[in-house]
């Protein structure tokens, strides 16, 4: 069994441990929940029913579990298309801490989130079968062991053919999940959306931190360098060759100052183009977004994008061979109103909705 923990959070009356069942449609159904350690789901037929969000016309959004968009909760991948899963970590963070309370606050916003994509036309609830497992059990005493646990987890989330939809969490855990995808697919594309390249070699003799997780990638092999794009990059820096390591491994660096004030619609056309075929991995920072959109941050930069430039990043990758995806560095102490966490579950849903085999009316 993978070893995650169910969300700690609750919302509305019984929620929490004591609650047996998720209402759906107006009516109870057994919730598969990571505390009942053999529940799991066979692979549905095409014809079967898939768990979908309860609607608010039935359901109040105060009622239920504190599960990502209100789905089941199950402790196995087994049976599952895709599947949205925490990764509480911000011992790697260089700034603000908070981002281990990311996937919990980014599941409390996302009961404002609806089954269907009237702008894309995507209805991915009736394409595939998702569910919530919960968050991957980190230490939070030991980076190295907690990359340990994270690739772990995901190398069973991997095996089983479920796509992952990660609420971080710090930009370190980009790096072992990238581990287990890579050990599947081989080296991968990388869509990458953040401020920072997150390329640097070490700081304070570690090797291992939010700003390292692409250049222990690419010391690895886990990208197909070729095919990686940087979107949004920007802000200070201690030298003026900051973009030279990435642009020498041949990823496309795309500078916030080169996207203001225009659509990245062509932008995205060109990438979808150098990506191709082969499997593709979406890394969102939120720190790519602009603080006024996005305060609740370890590392905000000014002048970054907008939330409409972000769908368009993530709606530009639809039709690409995406096999996973992650939103990193919410930090909810740093985010009173929570608009942070609310467009991050927005951005997640979105990122569901591009991918493959998700119906397009």
């Amino acid at each position: 069994m993978l070893r995650l923990l169910a969300s700690g959070c609750a919302r509305g009356p019984g929620g929490g441990g004591g609650m047996r069942g998720l209402v759906l449609g107006g009516r109870v159904r057994p919730a598969a929940g990571l505390c009942d350690p053999g529940s799991s789901q066979s692979r549905q037929a095409s014809d079967a029913p898939r768990n979908q969000p309860p609607s608010s016309e039935f359901v109040a959004r105060s009622v239920g579990i504190c599960s990502m968009m209100r789905l089941p909760v199950q402790a196995s991948p087994e049976g599952l298309d895709a599947a949205f899963i925490g990764v509480p970590l911000d011992i790697g963070t260089s700034n603000r801490p908070g981002a281990r309370f990311g996937p919990r606050r980014i599941r409390e916003e996302s009961v404002l989130l609806r089954t269907a994509n009237p702008s894309t036309g995507a209805l991915p609830f009736q394409s595939l079968m998702v569910a919530d497992l919960g968050d991957v059990n980190v230490n939070l005493y030991n980076l190295q062991d907690s990359c340990r646990l994270i690739r772990e987890a995901y190398q069973k989330i991997v095996a089983a053919g479920c796509i992952p939809l990660t609420l971080g969490g710090d930009h370190t855990i980009t790096y072992p999940i990238l581990q287990a995808m890579a050990e599947k697919h081989g080296p991968m594309g990388l869509v990458h959306v953040d401020a920072h390249m997150d390329v640097a070699d070490k700081a304070l003799g570690e090797k291992l931190y939010h700003g390292t997780p692409f250049r222990r990638c690419v010391d690895e092999g886990l990208l197909d360098c070729k095919r990686v794009v940087q979107i949004g990059i920007r802000g200070s820096s201690m030298t003026l060759d900051t973009y030279r390591y990435s642009r020498s491994q041949g990823f496309r660096v795309v500078l916030a100052e080169d996207c203001w004030m225009k659509s990245l619609v062509p932008l995205m056309g060109k990438v979808r183009q150098q990506m191709g075929v082969r499997p593709i991995y979406i890394s969102f920072d939120i720190d790519g977004l602009d603080p006024a959109y996005a305060p609740g941050t370890g590392t905000p930069e000014i002048a970054g994008l907008t939330p409409s430039q972000a769908l368009e990043i993530i709606r530009g990758c639809q039709g690409l061979n995406v096999v996973g995806c992650d939103l990193v560095e919410v930090s909810p102490p740093y985010d009173p109103s929570g608009n942070t966490a609310l467009v991050a579950a927005n951005l997640l849903f979105e990122m569901l909705c591009v991918l493959p085999k998700v119906t397009v009316a």
